[in-house]
């Protein structure tokens, strides 16, 4: 068993949104090589169709594509109906989220997510790829010539009963061009590295470490490299970007997507699946279904036997329901092979719900593009949301809302602070305030003295002063009349300097 090196092939290149294909001609000179790398940017590819079968499901367009070069997938999803409260928990807690969908996943201090994929190697041998996905924010910059410089350290420890344990540490440099760019809070880094193993039971280890603020995280899972014999296939490997290869002895040639998420009305993703020395044409079944295991679509990928290693893609479009956890199964009975993606409103949250996510929104401002999404039929949607991401992101050049981003932080802030009423502290009067306005300047507690349950907030640079006050004496404060006026005004002022 043995691991291959790690190059970092391309790094702070922005993201853009206005969709044009990003040039990236060392990433595609790795890929050519097969050689494993980390990167700084996610890469934005357009789609390279070359013919394929066009089949409509329901609210799906679905693309069955044999594979020789490069080619897409695309998405379907449910509109489940969870509660807020269980919306904004998978907000707040995206590790467990991708936990429960299989992945490697850490949280603070250095949050990122893992995926280990694989796929037949020569003889009895299996081709093991671990990716990661950590965001640019996560990590310390510093400036360094005419940018910036961050450094992070993967290390990892892979076991099993069966065969001796390996170990690997990677040294890695990030370097961007701009300030912005070390904020970015997408999946701005990925990372990969190919194994060789055996088949059998493992379990995986990784730690990520930023040396530079000595953060560090770890994250653990078991997975399981089959045996893969004549006549059998792997489970969908979910991927940027994937070249096709014909041997077993040839390295795979992917860009993985370890979060496997994909945005509402707005990207793509690739799931390849190889079939590997099928001695005659073999139709598999698969089929997608949502986190209720509802199916959403179901068809066959055809094999011809033509090939030792036969490529697969299965590209799901963005469509007007794309919403939560999707599972991509292959096979049937015993020889099924799963992996899941998630459709949210965004790679950076994890919103799958439209009405709790509309809802979630009432102190955003911007009330008349709300009231546009509360009211749009569901092939509207997608569209009117992508119009609402882009007039409401204050700094276009980067792939983020920073408005949308520190919305959202606040409102996880809020709930976490404002513990002490019966409602969720982003709902609380407390909560509302701090949302649009942040920190005051300034907090006089008067919570617990027998004159009065009070407390006033002075936000000096607003000229603004609010009193929450607990009536009832039941622990909720609300704004006083007067403080809610004022507090209306002075927000009415902030908005109209913003837009």
């Amino acid at each position: 068993m043995s691991s291959s090196g790690v190059m970092r092939v391309r790094e702070g290149t922005r993201r853009r949104r206005d969709r044009q294909a990003v040039g990236w001609p060392a990433l595609d000179r790795a890929l050519a090589q097969g050689i494993p790398f980390a990167y700084a940017a996610r890469p934005d590819f357009p789609p390279d169709l070359e013919g394929g079968l066009v089949l409509r499901f329901r609210h799906s367009l679905l693309l069955l594509l044999s594979l020789t070069a490069c080619s897409s997938w695309q998405r379907v999803g449910h509109d489940t109906t969870p509660t807020p409260e269980e919306t904004l928990t998978s907000l707040f807690d995206m590790p467990a989220v991708y936990r429960g969908m299989g992945r490697l996943a850490a949280g603070s201090p250095l949050p990122f997510v893992g995926t280990m994929v694989v796929a037949a190697g020569p003889g009895d041998s299996v081709k093991a790829i671990l990716g990661l996905s950590i965001e640019n924010r996560a990590l310390s910059f510093r400036k360094e010539g005419s940018g910036f410089l961050a450094q992070y350290r993967v290390e990892m420890y892979l076991e099993s009963p069966d065969a001796p344990p390996i170990r690997f540490a990677r040294d890695q440099d990030i370097r961007v061009a701009e300030f912005a760019e070390t904020m970015r809070a997408d999946e701005s880094v990925l990372f990969q590295q190919l194994f060789h193993l055996k088949s059998g039971a493992y379990r995986v280890t990784v730690s990520v470490r930023d040396p530079l603020s000595g953060r560090q995280a770890q994250a653990e899972a078991n997975f399981v490299a089959p045996d893969f014999q004549a006549a059998s296939f792997s489970a969908p490997i979910l991927a940027y970007q994937v070249t096709g290869r014909r041997s077993r002895d040839q390295d795979l040639a992917v860009v993985l997507s370890p979060r496997g998420t994909v945005s509402y009305g707005g990207d793509t993703l690739l799931a390849l699946v190889e079939g590997y020395n099928f001695s005659t044409p073999t139709a598999i079944p698969f089929q997608i279904v949502d986190d209720l295991d509802s199916v959403i679509t179901r068809d066959t990928l055809r094999f011809t036997g033509a090939r030792e290693v036969e490529s697969q893609v299965i590209r799901i479009v963005p469509d007007n329901q794309p919403l939560g956890e999707l599972r991509i199964r292959v096979g049937k009975d015993s020889a099924v092979r799963q992996t899941s993606a998630l459709v949210s409103f965004s790679g950076a949250w994890i919103l799958t719900n439209y009405s709790d996510m509309v809802d979630l929104l009432r102190y955003f401002g911007h009330e008349d593009q709300i009231k546009q999404l509360k009211k749009a039929p569901a092939d509207e949607r997608p569209r009117l949301w992508q119009e609402f991401y882009k007039n409401t992101d204050p700094v276009p050049a980067t792939p983020e809302n920073e408005a949308l981003e520190q919305y959202f932080g606040r409102m996880a802030i809020a709930n976490q602070r404002f513990t002490d009423e019966e409602v969720p502290g982003w709902r609380t009067d407390r909560g509302m305030v701090f949302i649009t306005l942040g920190d005051p300047e300034e907090i006089y507690n008067a919570s617990s003295t027998p004159q009065g349950r009070i407390i006033r907030w002075t936000y000096t640079q607003l000229r603004l002063e609010v009193v929450f006050e607990d009536t009832a004496n039941v622990s909720r404060f609300r704004l006083t009349s007067d403080s809610r006026s004022a507090y209306n005004r002075v927000l009415s002022r902030v908005r109209r300097a913003e837009s």
